[in-house]
């Protein structure tokens, strides 16, 4: 498997993707995603900021998340964490259909692991819908913790469970 930084040139790869997952998780009852959200304009986004890493397996995108820092709406200081302490956080995590069971998932939180560290942080943060059983399983495997329920203004109706992950050993911005 290989992480990188995504390209520009993944972009097609990655709305692919996102249209094999969507139909996915909705059927399963999870609506945290939609023809709305994410978007291509948000990949964009996350590409300008060289916050979206892609996993590949065999030469073929498995895999993409956004791993940024402290990138959190207000709403997120309803879970169960200090807000205010800086943190990676993991937005749009996503595995192929025909890659999952592989290790994809587990690998991007891993690369997050490894720029926390990097960068001086003590703690990862991501959040999932209350719906996303597979997520709800995949965190605690790999030593988060639950820290609450949230609701975000510009996903209504929906329910989110948040995650935090503190690292042991992390080295400060100061050793870098």
């Amino acid at each position: 498997m290989t992480l990188r930084l995504a390209t520009p040139a993944d972009l097609p790869a990655i709305l692919a993707l996102l249209a094999q997952v969507v139909p996915l998780m909705q059927t399963a009852g999870n609506q945290q995603w939609s023809a709305d959200y994410p978007n291509e304009a948000v990949f964009r986004a996350d590409l300008k900021a060289g916050h979206l890493w892609v996993a590949e397996l065999d030469g073929q995108l498995a895999g993409f998340a956004a791993l940024t820092h402290n990138d959190q709406d207000a709403e997120y200081a309803q879970a169960d964490w200090d807000f205010a302490e800086p943190a990676l956080v993991i937005h749009r995590l996503a595995v192929a259909p025909a890659a999952q069971g592989r290790g994809v998932a587990a690998a991007l939180l891993a690369q997050a692991e490894t720029l926390a560290r990097q960068q001086g942080l003590r703690v990862l943060r991501v959040d999932t819908n209350s719906e996303n059983a597979a997520t709800q399983r995949l965190f605690p495997k790999l030593g988060y913790r639950f820290a609450g329920e949230i609701t975000l203004a510009f996903r209504p109706g929906l329910r989110f469970f948040c995650y935090e992950k503190r690292l042991a050993g992390a080295a400060t911005r100061d050793s870098l």
